[in-house]
């Protein structure tokens, strides 16, 4: 991936589907971000659309393409001796450009000459939202107020669908992300404190790759989405949710979900909630395959859920008229899943709906499906997630009662019997194929309830 004729050809790939555009695009790479004070920053992490089409993966440099000529420059500064006193030597701005197959370089400060004198001609400069604040206050010193929806509807076409060298080192990140995961349910033993698990599993992303792709989430209370403190002590009878990804060195990310019977086996009231989410994941990854709107394999997986919910006695009435009114969104109030790449929800800083929606697709009102992410006709080289979940949620499901929603349809005295429940979250990173789909990774990670049952003898119990 570090080749130089790679990010040359995607800019080539990104011009051509930029043909009859006029002026000039506009990237701005990241910069080292403050967290108490200028010396002591967050961790680095540079752009991912800057690291698509540059590869450079380092501070404060920015480029301009010209979409009519196909002039290209790389704006940066080199280091001087007082920078170099503390970072040692670095490669020069030319040196840089070279490795990026950047003909011009020019200093930093110039890109503002450039900007300027393309908007004093009536040229139009086009650029990306931006997803820090220093990228948003350069854009806005620069002139540029307005994201260029035609640069950001190229730049989805494009990193949508992965290449093969792409879909190489996503398997790789995978395969560390299940190394890690394993690690994590070695440590579910009751008396753990959560965070001693979270330690390892960090640590070993930051071994063997740049880091976890996103905050850890490792919860007792699954019914909680993004919980990320982990000071609960683990107590059997419990379920535990871990939610978590590794970060390639190469910046590629994974996104696994399991949720483990923290005593080593389901109750029966668990399992029986349990395997509908696990059949919900199963019925998803067996209809994704090119053609097939992601739309309708979230409300396939929401059908198979309020069916089974059905036969437990939460739900009842006519299905079709529950998927209609989105009876599920109570018990999954998310998306079946998003993109992934470069980043872990890939491209959603470029705007969520110009990523997951095609252009005839408007996104529905309905609980749970107006938070799908991606519901696009999926193409070979998409990687998604297949993350199907069952909540009891007790704040939401009072708001429902209280509301009359579901009335009718949900069966709200036996739902207070799972109050303390919690929640079932079941994800895999799938790759589809030419002719359907396969899980990325080395090996899946157990999911059917008696094999992870079975795993956990094995190893804790």
């Amino acid at each position: 991936m570090n080749e130089v004729n790679i990010y040359a050809q995607r800019r080539r790939a990104l011009l051509e589907l930029l043909k009859g555009e006029s002026g000039i695009a506009v990237f701005i790479g990241n910069v080292d971000a403050p967290a108490q004070y200028r010396d002591n920053c967050y961790k680095w992490r540079q752009d991912s659309t800057w690291l698509y089409y540059f590869g450079i993966d380092e501070p404060r440099l920015a480029a301009a393409i010209d979409l009519e000529t196909g002039e290209e420059t790389l704006f940066g500064d080199d280091y001087g001796i007082d920078d170099i006193i503390w970072t040692g030597p670095m490669p020069s701005v030319r040196e840089l450009a070279d490795r990026a197959g950047l003909a011009q370089t020019a200093a930093y400060s110039k890109l503002d000459w450039t900007v300027s004198a393309a908007i004093v001609k009536g040229r139009k400069v086009h650029a990306i939202p931006p997803s820090r604040y220093f990228n948003k206050s350069r854009l806005e010193g620069l002139g540029i107020d307005e994201p260029s929806e035609a640069l950001i509807k190229a730049i989805v076409k494009m990193r949508l669908v992965k290449s093969d060298d792409e879909i190489r080192l996503l398997d790789e990140a995978c395969t560390l992300g299940q190394q890690m995961h394993t690690i994590a349910r070695r440590g579910i033993k009751p008396g753990v404190v959560e965070q001693e698990i979270v330690g390892a599993m960090e640590g070993f992303a930051l071994a063997k790759g740049w880091g976890v792709s996103f905050p850890t989430i490792l919860t007792q209370h699954g019914e909680i989405f993004h919980c990320h403190s982990h000071e609960c002590v683990i107590e059997p009878g419990k379920l535990m949710v871990i939610d978590a990804g590794l970060e390639s060195n190469a910046h590629y990310a994974s996104d696994f979900t399991r949720t483990y019977p923290t005593g080593g086996r389901y109750t029966q009231k668990q399992r029986d909630i349990y395997q509908t989410v696990y059949e919900c994941n199963e019925l998803a990854f067996s209809l994704t395959k090119p053609g097939v709107a992601y739309r309708d394999v979230h409300l396939a997986a929401a059908r198979k859920m309020l069916e089974n919910l059905q036969t437990l006695g939460l739900v009842h009435g006519d299905i079709d008229t529950m998927v209609a009114e989105g009876i599920a969104g109570l018990f999954m109030p998310h998306g079946l899943g998003h993109n992934m790449g470069l980043d872990v929800h890939d491209m959603e800083d470029l705007g969520e709906d110009l990523v997951g929606y095609d252009d005839d697709q408007k996104r529905s009102s309905l609980p749970g499906l107006r938070s799908l992410r991606m519901a696009r006709r999926l193409v070979p080289g998409n990687v998604i997630t297949d993350e199907p979940g069952i909540y009891f949620i007790p704040a939401l499901i009072e708001s429902w009662k209280k509301d009359g929603k579901g009335a009718g349809f949900v069966n709200f005295s036996k739902l207070e019997e799972y109050y303390d429940f919690g929640g079932i979250r079941l994800e895999d990173d799938v790759l589809v194929t030419e002719d359907g789909a396969r899980r990325l990774g080395a090996s899946r990670l157990p999911i059917a309830p008696d094999d992870v049952e079975r795993v956990m003898k094995e190893e804790n119990y």
